[in-house]
């Protein structure tokens, strides 16, 4: 068992711990990298804004990857987690609601 292994086999319910905090920890680190590329297409999207879009994002490319986790089966079992649903839905629209169009100083 490697040490990936290991740290992965801590968790809450179905979820691993090391893997959330890894996304979120990722997502806060890349966040002013991410940012100033927005910027360039006139977005302004703040650091707490990538926090909050960090489960959307995941997840968008969770299904396009065709991983199979446990959120992922959540999300995707029609008749069941509306908890889990809602909560990605809030996430979404709290980092979505936080984004800023930058005006351009050369458009009249």
């Amino acid at each position: 068992m490697g040490f990936i292994d290991i740290l992965r086999q801590y968790r809450i319910g179905p979820f691993t711990i090391f893997d959330t905090a890894a996304a979120y920890i990722g997502i806060f680190l890349v966040a002013p990298i991410l940012t100033r590329l927005f910027s360039k297409i006139h977005l302004s999207i703040s650091r707490t804004a990538w926090l909050w879009l960090t489960l959307p994002i995941s997840v968008v490319v969770h299904f396009i990857l065709h991983q199979n986790t446990p959120f992922m089966k959540m999300l995707l079992d029609p008749n069941d987690s509306y908890i889990a649903k809602i909560i990605l839905i809030f996430m979404l629209f709290m980092g979505i609601r936080q984004i800023k169009i930058q005006k351009s100083i050369h458009s009249k």
